[in-house]
């Protein structure tokens, strides 16, 4: 089985952390001590939306490119 690179790790905590910002919710994402879990899975649900729409719109700007 292969590892995950540490650097992807970091990448994606930081675009999630980066997308909460900008969705007004990084707190549920930094404050882990006053959160529920009913306020994590809202929470979830929009940044992950967004980081995968990210991530295809990364992937299809690297196919144009190879082009």
């Amino acid at each position: 089985m292969s590892r995950i690179d540490p650097n992807a790790i970091k990448a994606l905590k930081e675009m999630k952390l980066e997308i909460a910002q900008e969705l007004g919710i990084s707190e549920d994402f930094t404050n882990k001590d006053n959160i529920s879990s009913a306020t994590n899975i809202f929470a979830a649900g929009p940044v992950g939306g967004l980081m995968t729409r990210r991530l295809i719109e990364i992937g299809e700007k690297q196919l144009i490119d190879e082009e």
